[in-house]
């Protein structure tokens, strides 16, 4: 590429982020401009982020309370309760 067709571009990062970034990008063979490239290059050359963003998604114990809490709430199963100890237990302390 010739200079003439590049451009500089300034981002804001926190500072420790960047120093493990420039440490990984580093022991990968490159620095942030070329890690940087390859990242926007695969993003237009997808038409997409290259890697999944998402929300943490609950684990299927998680889903089981959620699911389980609105049922009680809906009336559909009675409520149940136990003693504290018995709890502790069942979650595994």
């Amino acid at each position: 590429m010739s200079s003439q067709s590049t451009i500089n571009l300034s981002i804001c990062m926190d500072r420790e982020l960047k120093e493990q970034a420039d440490s990984l990008f580093s022991e990968l063979g490159m620095n942030m401009t070329t890690a940087m490239n390859v990242f926007v290059r695969q993003s237009v050359r997808l038409g997409k982020i290259p890697f999944e963003i998402a929300l943490d998604k609950p684990n299927a114990r998680t889903l089981a309370a959620i699911r389980e809490v609105e049922s009680i709430r809906s009336g559909e199963i009675p409520k149940r309760f136990m003693p504290v100890a018995d709890f502790a237990k069942e979650m595994g302390e």
